[in-house]
């Protein structure tokens, strides 16, 4: 990005989900697949190393035909296959939810603290991620109460675009609902299909690593950083931080700090 790209005003903050706003893959999503498996009769079980080379795949269903395709082949051979695991994603929406409705997973660090004073200070705030509306909806309300999607100007989720992360399309939605340019927003992702996205869609993009991602390649974000820090325990800084960088949390000034670096 040139000088001349750049605009010294952050206008609005775009946040994945999955990973980002909450530890869901560790704590909900794989659990909920392995209770639909459950629920469906069949043998199968992701753990947690296993699940970690599933994330390569965004999407529920996508993952699910994945795993299918590399390791439980004869289970292709149905004439309703693309149905069925319709049907079996749905089972496990179903049981994440009820994990959400349990209060089991709770926001990383940092999260709800940013998400309030950028809505003090009248920064905009979307969401960009590749699960399904339901999803975002279960954990918005269940760590941020029950009017907690309306604290989005934007939601783009599950399907709305023709290919999932790491291509750029939900980004290029979101911006073109909130009507910005990426030189005016910043994306806080997890994960290096997370970065591709958002960096193919040119926005400058804070990362914020899980158990997960941690060994994943970040080149080209603007940081890369443990969690978002609280003013009582701050992140620990991974990679990339601008030496100008003067807080150990993050906060609206640290975000601007990293848009215009």
């Amino acid at each position: 990005m040139n000088s001349t790209d750049k605009n010294d005003t952050l206008k609005a903050v775009l946040f994945d989900v999955d990973g980002t706003l909450a530890d869901t893959e560790k704590d909900g999503h794989r659990p909920a697949f392995n209770a639909a498996f459950e629920e469906f009769n069949l043998s199968w079980h992701w753990d947690v190393p296993l699940y970690g080379e599933l994330l390569q795949v965004t999407g529920g269903k996508e993952r699910i035909r994945f795993y299918m395709e590399k390791y439980q082949s004869d289970a292709l051979d149905r004439n309703d296959l693309d149905a069925w695991i319709v049907g079996l994603h749905k089972a496990k929406t179903r049981h994440f939810k009820a994990l959400m409705e349990r209060g089991e997973i709770p926001l990383r660090p940092g999260i709800k603290r940013l998400i309030h004073e950028l809505r003090d200070r009248n920064i905009r705030i979307a969401i960009a991620t590749t699960t399904t509306p339901e999803n975002v909806t279960y954990l918005l309300q269940s760590t941020l109460g029950d009017d907690a999607t309306g604290l989005f100007e934007v939601i783009g989720a599950g399907d709305i675009v023709p290919q999932k992360k790491p291509a750029p399309d939900i980004y290029f939605w979101v911006l073109d609902r909130l009507q910005l340019k990426p030189a005016q927003c910043i994306a806080i992702e997890d994960s290096e299909n997370g970065l591709q996205a958002a960096r193919a869609a040119g926005l400058t993009t804070l990362i914020t690593v899980n158990h997960y991602t941690l060994q994943q390649n970040f080149t080209g974000a603007a940081a890369v950083l443990s969690d978002l820090g609280e003013p009582d325990q701050g992140f620990t800084a991974i990679s990339n931080l601008p030496e100008a960088f003067d807080k150990s949390w993050v906060n609206a000034g640290a975000l601007m700090q990293l848009l215009n670096h």
